[in-house]
Parts: structure tokens; C-alpha cells; sequence
């Protein structure tokens, strides 16, 4: 639909480009517009119909979403041998993971009370991180990870199934990287 209206603008465009100008006088057969004129004319109505072109629609789907779930939620639930440590510096490092588990996982306008709540969670690890509370910090991410159904994905051999079918699957290199030959 987009693209029918870009055409048709620049199609008008480009003939009120070339259309001869009103005048009172008797007019020629040649025309009265050069050619640098014309295309002026031509890249002015491009450059008014062009940034309605790039609207892009964030690629939301239940894939990208699992995607999410599974890479980020992979990273934050490798972190509970450190939350149990009391390990401050290693959760501190992941920070990136909850911000775009948070934002992956729950993108949706539908999903803004599930974000905030995951949101909410995160700001209580690391206002138990800044304050230096292991025992705030353990129970902040208990919840957290309980909250956001995070689970370390099980180890999966290709007796079981194919976890992956090429190098761009988003589980290679994981645990669930086990793929089936004959």
C-alpha cells in the first residue's frame, strides 16, 4: 500500500514537472523548463514523499520473542551460581541481559504490566548490588527469575532431536546445539 503511494507521488511528481507553465502568451512547442529544473523539481516532491518510506514495524513476532527468552534468559539464569556467591561484579556484568530480556521478552503495548514488573525486578538486584546485600540480592533474583519463568535450558542430544538446522539458529554454540546426521 506504501509503495503504490510512493509511486504514484513521485509518478504526479514528475509530471507536474514537465507540465508547461500558465501563461497569457501563445505557447511554444518546446518547453519552457530545462532539464536541471525538471529534476529539481523531481527531488523536491521525492525528498516530501521519502520519510514516510522508512517506517519500520520493530519485527515483533512470537519467534523474535523466544529468541529473547532463550538467548537473554539464558545469560541471566547462568548467573545463580554467582547470586549464591554473592558475587556482585558477575551480575553487575550482565546488566545488558535484563535490559534486553525486559525489553525482547515483553515488547508488546499489551505486555507493558508483565515489563514493568520485570523492570521492577531488575532495579531491586541492582539496588541490592549498589547497597552490597547478598542476602536482598539472592531474593531479588529468586523472584526475578521465578517472575519471568527463566530456566537453564537442558542440554539436548540429537538421540532426543534436532536442536538447530544451520549457523545463523540462534541455539548454536548452546547447550542446545545438538543436531542429527545420518
Amino acid at each position: 500500500m506504501k509503495f503504490t503511494a510512493v509511486a504514484s507521488a513521485l509518478l504526479v511528481a514528475s509530471a507536474s514537472a514537465f507540465a508547461p507553465a500558465a501563461t497569457t502568451e501563445r505557447a511554444s512547442t518546446a518547453l519552457n523548463m530545462d532539464r536541471r529544473a525538471a529534476f529539481g523539481a523531481i527531488a523536491g516532491a521525492a525528498l516530501v514523499v521519502a520519510p514516510s518510506i522508512a517506517s519500520a514495524d520493530g519485527a515483533i513476532s512470537a519467534a523474535t520473542i523466544q529468541r529473547a527468552k532463550f538467548t537473554y534468559g539464558s545469560r541471566i539464569a547462568a548467573l545463580k551460581s554467582a547470586v549464591s556467591k554473592g558475587d556482585f561484579g558477575a551480575v553487575a556484568a550482565e546488566k545488558n541481559a535484563f535490559v534486553l530480556f525486559n525489553s525482547g521478552v515483553y515488547p508488546r503495548a499489551k505486555d507493558k504490566d508483565a515489563k514493568n514488573a520485570a523492570i521492577a525486578g531488575t532495579n531491586a538486584i541492582f539496588a541490592a548490588i549498589r547497597s552490597k546485600d547478598s542476602a536482598a540480592l539472592k531474593a531479588a533474583y529468586d523472584s526475578y527469575v521465578t517472575a519471568n519463568d527463566i530456566k537453564e535450558p537442558a542440554p539436548l542430544s540429537a538421540d532426543v532431536g534436532q536442536g538447530y538446522s544451520s549457523d545463523y539458529d540462534y541455539r548454536v554454540r548452546t547447550k542446545q546445539a545438538a543436531i542429527y546426521v545420518r
